[in-house]
């Protein structure tokens, strides 16, 4: 057996959003890793350079795709340039996502709110209608989004990413109802756990980020869950 043959999803294209750093770059390495073609998405073209030439440096393949998800036609745009180029998209991961001050719900930021529902919930139902046709031509397309344990449990002073994360979660569930019977199409949403990245440090500034995993053990889990599948909408809490 050739090691490419050994790799789980050689011959596979995937996108990644908030591909840049966090979870989203560690899952774009851990995805070329196991031989997919990785699709960056970020708004930052130097750290996705970075991350396309680890991947590269590994052996791996991946194009970098720097945009901004939130602004008008972004998107569609995407979609239209990646139509243009592969017949089929079988992964999206949805890791992109904006966390606004922590603040009590009566004191929200307008302008930091409206960020995170246009980042976390606008630009998922914009990525969905984009890729759709993509995905279901797929053999088996999937769709991982990254959610976050106050989209289901409210916590005090989340109330802006937690209203969001709760959209977010509600319209990949109703997503993955649509497409069910349609398609063999499917949906997983992954509960990080606590990670370290640079939006938990932000959020718990005095924590010491040696006592949380690293976005690594996501990135691998993620690719496990992808390599074994999964059928009907799947829900996990790494960690």
């Amino acid at each position: 057996m050739t090691e490419t043959n050994a790799k789980p999803l050689s011959g596979q294209t995937a996108l990644v959003t908030g591909a840049s750093r966090g979870i989203g770059a560690a899952t774009a390495k851990a995805l070329a890793a196991a031989g997919a073609h990785v699709i960056l998405v970020a708004r930052k073209v130097k750290a996705l350079e970075a991350v396309e030439d680890e991947i590269h440096g590994l052996g791996g393949t991946s194009t970098i795709a720097p945009i901004d998800l939130t602004e008008p036609d972004a998107v569609t745009r995407l979609a239209g340039a990646i139509a243009g180029r592969w017949q089929t998209l079988d992964i999206m991961v949805l890791a992109a996502a904006y966390l606004p001050e922590l603040t009590p719900a009566s004191q929200m930021e307008p302008k930091q709110f409206n960020q995170a529902l246009l980042t976390n919930v606008v630009a998922t139902q914009a990525l969905i209608a984009g890729f759709d046709p993509l995905l279901r031509r797929a053999a088996a397309g999937r769709i991982i989004g990254l959610t976050s344990s106050v989209g289901a449990n409210p916590r005090p002073y989340w109330g802006a990413y937690s209203a969001t994360k709760a959209a977010f979660e509600n319209l990949l569930a109703t997503y993955a109802a649509e497409v069910e019977r349609l398609s063999p199409l499917r949906v997983a949403i992954i509960d990080p756990g606590a990670t370290r990245t640079e939006m938990r440090a932000r959020a718990y500034p005095g924590e010491d980020p040696e006592t949380v995993k690293p976005p690594e053990v996501v990135a691998d889990r993620i690719v496990a869950l992808l390599a074994q599948g999964f059928d009907g909408l799947h829900r996990e809490r790494i960690g």
